[in-house]
């Protein structure tokens, strides 16, 4: 492990002694540590791993370390302008900076400052996209760090999840509402019996009335199309003569009379009843060429047998979006989700718990930047080629 973190070091610190012009200032890295994560362990594990990395590099780095639940939430919304935001922690700590920097008044400017992540929870499901497995935890850790000074990024599609009251919440994975999720959630209760506490957790959750339903409304619009990407590079400013006469010429030309035909929606309405519904983005498999917008909703069929449930439900504690055979999959860019009244129960947005209740999920597509391994990166152009 310490020959893993003085390799790292090293690296990083060929970008801290490159010369810069002494009128550019540094760039700045604000970090948001959640020091709970990973049973309590993020902070120790930031401090022996990453920091070093980041502080070697050159980079202007201040440690914003969260104390509760929402904080994140409420410190984004007081940031100040920074170069780069970084997230230290697991899908928890993503889901509240995301909602947070997405909820500020001025999102549209802040959602173009590129994002790093550094897996330190239990649960990273970023982490699969944006770099290389990696067995050893050392490794990943710096592997992602090094990510953030190499500076290459993908953009990521987000889901805007909004309930009738609430401020909306923000997901880069998805949301689940169904009886593997709540089995899933119980998994830790049965650490006792070892390997054998998934498989427990939901066979258990079999001795409940069965088959499992869980009924709602679903209407839904179809993928959209794609537009071209924007150049990054801004094209120089034309001459002031220039800008003098098309201001002039647009003042004295005689206003335009717009007749713009707005299409009407096209809903599809559905009723169903299911075992499990998750409402999950692309950002898994991340297809850079896709000339589609649209998030993949799976409903999965409700007749499914005890055996086959205490099954299924182990491969979707490593996969949580996985959609079995069987499931009707539908591509949509936006849906509302009805529930009947006195609906008890309980979202995953993201792997963390949200009451459930009747939601609009809308997605935003190629909303966010985050930084990745340039060699994840090259397999996802190589893939999209063949």
């Amino acid at each position: 492990d310490n020959l893993l973190r003085r390799a790292a070091c090293q690296e990083a610190q060929a970008f801290g002694n490159q010369l810069i012009p002494a009128t550019m200032p540094l760039k700045k890295a604000t970090v948001f540590l959640n020091p709970a994560a990973c049973k309590g362990k993020a902070g120790n594990l930031f401090e022996k791993n990453a920091a070093p990395i980041l502080h070697l590099s050159g980079l202007d780095v201040t440690v914003v370390k969260t104390d509760y639940e929402g904080q994140a939430k409420k410190l984004l919304e007081l940031m100040e302008n920074t170069d780069l935001i970084i997230i230290a922690g697991g899908d928890g700590t993503v889901q509240e900076v995301i909602t947070g920097l997405l909820r500020r008044a001025d999102e549209a400017a802040f959602s173009k400052i590129p994002i790093g992540f550094i897996p330190l929870g239990k649960t990273c499901t970023l982490s699969h996209t944006l770099y290389p497995e990696s067995t050893n935890q050392v490794q990943h850790i710096t592997n992602a760090t090094l990510a953030i000074l190499k500076g290459e990024t993908v953009p990521l599609d987000v889901l805007q999840i909004k309930g009738e009251k609430e401020q909306p919440v923000f997901a880069v994975s998805g949301l689940r509402w169904g009886s593997y999720r709540d089995a899933g959630v119980k998994v830790s209760k049965y650490w006792y019996l070892g390997p054998l506490k998934t498989k427990a957790a939901h066979f258990f959750s079999t001795f409940k009335e069965w088959p499992q339903k869980h009924q709602a409304a679903l209407m839904y619009l179809g993928p959209t199309e794609r537009p071209p990407e924007e150049p990054e590079e801004k094209s120089s400013r034309p001459p002031l003569y220039v800008r003098l006469y098309r201001r002039l010429r647009s003042y004295w030309s005689s206003p335009k009379e717009f007749s713009q035909e707005v299409a009407p929606e096209d809903w599809e309405e559905l009723k169903l009843s299911t075992i499990e519904l998750s409402i999950a983005t692309l950002n898994r498999q991340l297809d850079l060429t896709r000339t589609e917008d649209f998030m993949d909703i799976c409903i999965e069929a409700e007749s499914v047998s005890k055996g086959q449930f205490v099954h299924r439900g182990s491969q979707k504690m490593r996969d949580p979006h996985m959609c079995p055979e069987g499931s009707q999959r539908i591509q949509a860019s936006r849906c509302i989700l009805q529930l009947p009244e006195g609906t008890e129960g309980s979202f995953g947005i993201d792997n963390e718990e949200y009451e459930a209740m009747p939601v609009e999920v809308k997605l935003l597509p190629r909303k966010l930047r985050f930084f990745c391994d340039p060699r994840m990166r090259e397999q996802m152009l190589q893939a999209a080629v063949q």
